[in-house]
């Protein structure tokens, strides 16, 4: 992909896959959109009553989202069209990754989600050879159901640091040793920091330990759930932690997955719900270098 998602897109009505722009002002048109706004279908946990009326409600986990364009038409001129077919084609030919979906409907803006190509018909008709096909269309797969926000969101924050507070022996003022204004000194650090879910949708954020930092910890102070691992990192170590996929990666390549410790949860249930969400970054004892960082990256989700 040398496009960014949502990079060719200029106005309502349109959508762009991988590199291709469908709808106004392209050679595309298209009549209908499915799927694309309704509530995926669901796999049900709950279990019927034994004792009672109804039924114990369960968990409610999405299955995949299937979005279709109807009414697909192409319209080139007649020396064209062969270029359009050609490359309408080549942008919904199968691949092995999903590849960025994104359509802008409305005062919403873009959203997107990662899909494939799963169906394609193209109508070879008496129009075809004056530069007019109609009643195509194409259908996708997005594995992951939720919608999101183009925009990636960022949090991040460093490892507690204590105020150094007033100065009682700095000779400026008596014995005291105090000159007014008082100085309390720079702030300190927290650890703390907190993230924006605009959505309806629960998200799966990316998060990077850089250190130095011995055995780094995210916790989610809204669930108490927690991300720790026993492991060094040096000045230029980072550790890559993705929920979605549920990886624990150091420096782009080795996985250290295993580093987790008991206290810390399945990386795939530690999610962002829709809401502020406050976190905190802890470390070791005695690992407080003020050069190490936590950073979550996110995107807000929708259903």
């Amino acid at each position: 992909m040398t496009v960014a998602p949502g990079d060719l897109i200029t106005s309502p009505g349109q959508l762009q896959y991988g590199e291709l722009l469908l709808g106004r002002g392209t050679p595309y048109r298209w009549k209908k959109l499915n799927g694309w706004g309704d509530l995926p279908g669901m796999d049900s946990g709950t279990v019927a009553r034994s004792d009672a009326h109804g039924a114990y409600p369960g968990r409610l986990l999405a299955q995949t989202r299937t979005i279709g364009l109807d009414g697909l038409m192409v319209r080139a001129p007649r020396t064209d069209i062969a270029a359009a077919v050609d490359a309408l084609e080549g942008a919904t030919a199968p691949v092995e990754d999903e590849l960025p979906l994104v359509a802008w409907l409305d005062s919403r803006g873009p959203r997107m989600v990662w899909a494939r190509c799963l169906r394609r018909a193209i109508p070879v008709e008496k129009g075809y050879g004056v530069g007019t096909i109609v009643g195509g269309a194409v259908e996708f797969e997005a594995t992951d159901p939720r919608r999101y926000e183009l925009a990636e969101r960022t949090a991040a924050a460093r490892l507690p640091v204590a105020e150094p507070g007033l100065d009682w022996h700095d000779g400026q003022s008596g014995a005291a040793g105090l000159a007014w204004p008082l100085e309390f000194g720079a702030p300190g650090s927290t650890g703390g920091m907190s993230a924006s879910n605009t959505g309806s949708a629960a998200t799966h954020p990316v998060i990077e330990f850089r250190g130095p930092v011995v055995r780094p910890a995210l916790t989610n102070l809204e669930t108490g759930d927690v991300l720790e691992y026993d492991i060094p990192l040096a000045a230029a170590d980072v550790l890559t932690v993705d929920t979605r996929a549920g990886t624990v990666v150091l420096n782009g390549t080795a996985s250290r997955i295993g580093a987790a410790t008991a206290r810390s949860v399945p990386e795939q249930t530690f999610t962002i719900a829709p809401g502020t969400t406050d976190l905190t970054f802890r470390a070791a004892p005695g690992s407080s270098d003020p050069a190490a960082s936590a950073t979550v990256r996110y995107r807000s989700a929708y259903w």
